[in-house]
């Protein structure tokens, strides 16, 4: 059995990983740096979408989080797919420390929207980010599978640092209690990631931060990940069952450097597929059946289903009929 930090994929998997992400060549055997953390993380977001595909066209129904399953899913089988949270996530993970970052997971509070909007309690665990350290003191937050409000590049772990992220929206991360939390101790304090949205000419709405997810910065092993697993892709009461979602981040080089950047996303919830590329969201496309879905997440999302997976849906809850 290998040492807990050593990555489980072999260096050749690595390299392919980096070929199917379009990383530029200079990158592959680069230093583990800030610079190549967030190259990374703009090339992954853009290569691999946030989907649960596996929870609803899938024979068993169920997510397999068995590194190699995601390795042969995401990179092997070159079909467009990727994951849910802790599929795309443990799979990025493995990514990072084998080559050599000091990466590891940890368990998320994510709140559950009303109208599109983040609201209410913050429940159990049902995310997972990865925490990478350079130096003592020198963290960053890591979240490639947060969907379409993922922040688009590593966030340092400094308390309320306000960073633009997608268009007009602003992103930050503060250390606090939960509504909830009895024990208001420092040691206690939760890291909390929020959002503001600006409007187009750059001024604040009349709206606080609002915040989305609370996170521990106590590691989370395989076995913690198959329990949290269990309830996201099985429980009933778990929107991801009740949800056929995908979203793809759209990337471009930017006109100030050539370097490339995240300016947009694309996304399907169940039969409807809209667009923002940094202003206003827009539909651009309805399905009505199942054979509309299928080829709308070929066409906007390069997903391709086998018959199997595309047969696995017919009586499921999430069916279209």
């Amino acid at each position: 059995m290998p040492p807990p930090t050593a990555s489980v994929y072999t260096r050749s998997q690595i390299d392919q990983f980096l070929t199917y992400i379009q990383l530029p060549a200079e990158y592959h055997h680069a230093p583990p740096t800030y610079d190549l953390l967030r190259t990374l993380h703009t090339y992954m977001l853009a290569a691999v979408p946030y989907e649960n595909l596996a929870i609803h066209y899938n024979p068993s129904h169920r997510v397999d989080l068995n590194p190699q399953h995601l390795f042969d899913k995401i990179v092997g089988n070159a079909r467009g797919r990727g994951g849910y949270c802790m599929e795309n996530a443990i799979l990025y993970n493995h990514m990072l420390l084998g080559l050599g970052f000091d990466a590891y997971t940890v368990g998320v509070r994510t709140r559950l929207r009303e109208g599109g909007v983040p609201a209410g309690d913050f429940p159990g665990w049902v995310h997972i980010v990865s925490i990478v350290e350079f130096a003592p003191g020198e963290k960053y937050h890591v979240d490639i599978a947060f969907g379409g409000d993922c922040a688009t590049f590593p966030m340092p772990l400094e308390d309320g640092r306000v960073h633009a992220n997608i268009g007009t929206q602003q992103i930050r991360l503060v250390r606090g209690w939960v509504p909830t939390q009895t024990k208001r101790t420092e040691e206690a304090k939760l890291w909390i990631y929020e959002y503001q949205n600006l409007n187009v000419d750059g001024k604040e709405k009349e709206v606080p931060w609002n915040p989305f997810y609370a996170f521990t910065m106590v590691e989370f092993m395989p076995n913690d990940w198959e329990v949290v697993n269990v309830y996201a892709s099985t429980d009933p009461r778990s929107w991801q069952t009740k949800t056929v979602i995908a979203i793809k981040f759209l990337r471009r080089a930017r006109d100030s450097d050539g370097k490339e950047e995240i300016y947009g996303k694309r996304y399907m919830v169940n039969g409807t597929i809209k667009e923002n590329l940094g202003g206003k969201t827009k539909v651009v496309a309805e399905c009505k059946t199942e054979e509309e879905r299928v080829a709308a997440l070929q066409k906007y999302f390069d997903i391709r289903l086998t018959e199997e997976e595309r047969g696995a849906v017919k009586g499921w809850r999430t069916e279209l009929v």
